[in-house]
């Protein structure tokens, strides 16, 4: 789906060959018990990603006003950015580790470091350690996802890539809601460390189930007596310097500028949506639920925006998911009422977690093979800038005194200028096409007149 000639022949040779330790032969027509295994686990693992992006949000208050660490509105708007650094840091370097030292082995390393290291949160003496194991962490958990999705990418059947890679990016909101409920009974009864100590689950559990069931689709850089295609394969140029030229680099460039700005519209809502709504006068409990209607309406969007991309491509369907969240957010600085409240966070999460996950469907589609985990580690890493700057803007357009509805307006401005980046990128995919096809045209043209 939205391939240029350019870009779709390496994707047919590298399909041809994909040969090495267990990765289905036919993963692009037939999807096996053992990918379908496979896919779970990474699921699971995005579970516990989306988990730990979001636990910050349900213990921010609590890190506040309750450990002594001297943390103000600003400077817990830092510690928070601090976790989405790591991930700018571990997406661009393990989307490109994957494409180099393998999917397999990626994953299974970003998901141990996310989970080791945030067991360590629940420890932290003051707000600099906390900040330092925040960043550590989120090395792991912006690995974790480019690594994922470029294998789930190359085990499933390419009609149905864009449905599986956006209902695996569910996993995200899924943990959120969990991580929101968890906070409910758990951070009253035993304080916030206790949200930490969740990730024990991963790296006990999820972390050897990949390791059981995680498969390596990437053949193996030295091997001898290989075919002459799949030599052909190795000799395709992969890195930054390939994706960040022609024929790549428009495309490229906006793809990681809207991830950017829909980034910075999910984590700035995740980040600061429970500390919000206790500064509108609701208590813990009730900010909490607000939390879960936002994590709610992404598990909805995932699944909705799956079928609709499918049915109508990722990127028409991205850019209607953009506009519906910048609406739903405007609509909550007129200050409706509850259930119009609750009704319009639900909008937004699934306006925002579906742009995203819409998002990484397009790029997994649009690049070949070769360039797929860096093409997906460059979006999703130029992306967590947004990630970074939106915990901190939320925090110092609070303590500029601008109130909530800045946030909600900041936020919004975010998810429409994602829609106008993605009509971009459907202009330039028609134009793409366009060209294409003339070119076939031309040399179908040509070829007849030889033969004459």
């Amino acid at each position: 789906m939205n391939h240029t000639p350019s870009v779709a022949a390496p994707e047919r040779i590298h399909h041809a060959n994909r040969l090495s330790h267990g990765a289905p032969h036919n993963a692009k027509t037939q999807f096996s018990k053992r990918s379908a295994a496979a896919v779970l686990v990474c699921w699971l693992l995005v579970v516990f990603d989306g988990y730990d992006l979001i636990v910050y949000g349900t213990v921010q208050s609590s890190l506040i006003t309750d450990t002594g660490w001297g943390l103000t509105k600003a400077t817990a708007g830092t510690v928070g950015s601090m976790a989405f650094l790591g991930m700018m840091i571990g997406a661009i370097f393990a989307g490109r580790m994957s494409d180099s030292w393998g999917r397999r082995r990626t994953i299974i390393s970003c998901a141990a470091l996310f989970s080791l290291f945030t067991i360590l949160c629940a420890f932290s003496p003051n707000a600099f350690v906390f900040g330092g194991l925040r960043l550590l962490a989120g090395i792991g958990l912006g690995g974790l996802v480019p690594s994922a999705n470029a294998l789930v990418a190359e085990l499933v059947p390419a009609k149905w890539r864009s449905a599986i890679a956006t209902l695996m990016m569910s996993g995200v909101p899924i943990g959120g809601s969990i991580a929101a409920l968890a906070g409910i009974p758990l951070i009253p009864a035993f304080g916030w460390p206790v949200m930490f100590l969740v990730a024990a689950v991963a790296l006990l559990v999820v972390v050897p189930l990949g390791i059981r069931f995680l498969p390596e689709t990437l053949q193996p850089a030295k091997q001898t007596q290989q075919p002459k295609q799949t030599q052909q394969t190795h000799a395709q140029p992969a890195g930054f310097k390939t994706l960040l030229r022609a024929p790549y680099l428009g495309m490229s460039l906006l793809f990681a500028i809207s991830t950017l700005a829909t980034l910075f519209a999910w984590y700035g809502l995740g980040t600061w949506l429970p500390n919000l709504m206790q500064l509108a006068g609701y208590n813990l409990g009730s900010a909490l639920t607000f939390a879960l209607a936002l994590n709610l309406g992404a598990v909805i969007g995932s699944v909705v925006t799956a079928w609709a991309g499918t049915r109508f491509g990722p990127v028409p369907t991205a850019i209607a998911a953009a506009a519906v969240a910048a609406v739903s957010l405007a609509v909550l600085v007129a200050g409706p009422p509850v259930s119009v409240v609750y009704l319009m966070l639900v909008l937004a999460g699934v306006g925002t977690h579906g742009t995203q996950c819409l998002i990484i469907a397009a790029v997994a589609s649009h690049y070949p093979a070769h360039l797929r985990g860096t093409a997906l580690g460059w979006a999703l890493g130029v992306g967590r800038i947004g990630a970074v700057a939106a915990p901190q803007i939320g925090g110092l357009l609070l303590a500029a005194g601008l109130g909530v509805n800045s946030n909600f307006l900041a936020f919004a401005a975010a998810a429409a200028v994602a829609a106008v980046l993605l009509g971009a990128i459907s202009v330039a995919m028609k134009a793409a096409k366009m060209k294409a096809a003339n070119i076939n045209s031309q040399n179908t043209t040509s070829v007849g007149a030889s033969n004459v």
